[in-house]
């Protein structure tokens, strides 16, 4: 890292992880009060419900459950043992092949290794961007941890395969983009990739991606069948007006521009606009710093991932766990000038997933954009400099 923490931050940190492990494991027991439920229709590790149930319908050969509201849902209340609320499976069939073994293992271990084998991948790639003793700190203590945690999510996972697909790309592109090419599992995700790996004339990075995202939708059609696809597509389309439009129940975990917008009282077609053309201007950053061969590779990848921020319009609190691998990149390589700035726009995205809900439900209103935009102009102001002064 170029310089130090301050001792009051790793103190802070220190507190912070203990403070939310303690908060976790009673949430945690919390959700057996009846059976594996919080007698409230929360099950037990939350969203985790819906990978173990897909992988295990699918291995059992019961996809077309997945997709069906109806016998998903009765699936995963004999799986918590009581009643619980309506969960769906959002993500393409892509993903049952990524999580199939969780078919074989319990569903209470199988939360446990889902999150611990999230953490350690996350963890292992905050080292390769950060080499030294601050790695743990900040894999443990950064608050997008804890938040997907809590929810049994996916968002460590996600973060690992975009600081091994990043970190890797100068080195090893064919295994970069290979496991780039996995995130076709989150779409929304993938959208500036493409832009980014063709400007940096990374060829074989872009060609392992497409090759590792085609081998992943073949097997997927080969092993489950074309109408499960079909069965997705159709789901999407419900999914995307109830949760993303309507936004009922879940709009408060949303940090996206649009859902900004619609929180702002666009209209739903002036609120793509607006989403497009947020996503446009990231694009074109994200093509013209990626473009210059004297970019140091971490504000490349910073540019990128707080663009895609920016760009697509479902991004949840529990997505930012990359947010840890955006503030390592540029402040191990920052260009003179941005002392300052830096620890507040860094500050502002690591603190979202905490404030995230809370602001959301106090004000009525979604307030992400405000935290992510000052990292992401700032990462470009210093990706666009002629000449790029570094402080080591």
């Amino acid at each position: 890292m170029r310089r130090p923490l301050p001792d009051l931050t790793i103190t802070l940190a220190r507190s912070f992880i203990a403070v939310a492990a303690a908060i976790y494991l009673f949430d945690l027991w919390q959700q057996t009060r009846d059976h594996l439920t919080n007698g409230a229709l929360r099950p037990f590790g939350d969203d985790f419900i819906n990978y173990w149930s897909g992988a295990y319908l699918a291995w059992h050969g019961h996809a077309a459950e997945i997709y069906d509201p109806v016998a998903f849902h009765l699936f995963q209340e004999s799986v918590a043992g009581a009643p619980i609320q309506g969960y769906h499976y959002s993500y393409p069939p892509v993903l049952l092949l990524l999580t199939a073994p969780l078919a074989f293992v319990p569903y209470v271990p199988g939360l446990a290794l889902w999150l611990a084998g999230g953490w350690y991948a996350f963890y292992r790639a905050v080292r390769l961007a950060l080499p030294g003793r601050g790695a743990l700190l900040l894999a443990l203590s950064a608050p997008a941890v804890f938040i997907n945690a809590v929810g049994g999510q996916n968002g460590t996972w996600t973060a690992a395969l975009f600081g091994f697909g990043l970190g890797l790309i100068e080195k090893r592109p064919a295994l970069a983009g290979g496991l780039l090419g996995l995130l076709i599992y989150k779409p929304q995700f993938g959208l500036l990739v493409p832009v980014a790996l063709l400007a940096g004339r990374h060829w074989r990075a872009f060609l392992f991606a497409g090759i590792s995202a085609g081998a992943l939708l073949a097997i997927s059609v080969i092993w489950l069948g074309p109408a499960l696809w079909t069965d997705y597509l159709r789901n999407l389309a419900v999914l995307r007006q109830i949760v993303l439009e309507d936004g009922t129940g879940v709009w408060h975990r949303f940090v996206s521009v649009f859902v900004a917008a619609r929180r702002l009282g666009a209209p739903i077609d002036a609120a793509y606009a607006i989403q497009a053309l947020t996503g446009a201007l990231a694009l074109i950053a994200v093509a013209l710093v990626w473009w210059r061969k004297d970019a140091p590779l971490g504000v490349k990848n910073a540019v990128l991932l707080s663009g895609t921020c920016l760009a697509t319009p479902y991004l949840q609190d529990y997505d930012l766990v990359f947010g840890a691998l955006i503030v390592i990149w540029l402040w191990r390589e920052p260009a003179a000038g941005f002392e300052r700035t830096l620890p507040v726009a860094a500050a502002l995205l690591l603190i979202l997933p905490l404030l995230a809900a809370a602001t959301a439900n106090i004000t009525g209103l979604c307030l992400g954009p405000l935290f992510i935009a000052p990292i992401f102009f700032l990462a470009a102001r210093i990706g666009m400099q002629k000449n790029l002064h570094r402080t080591m």
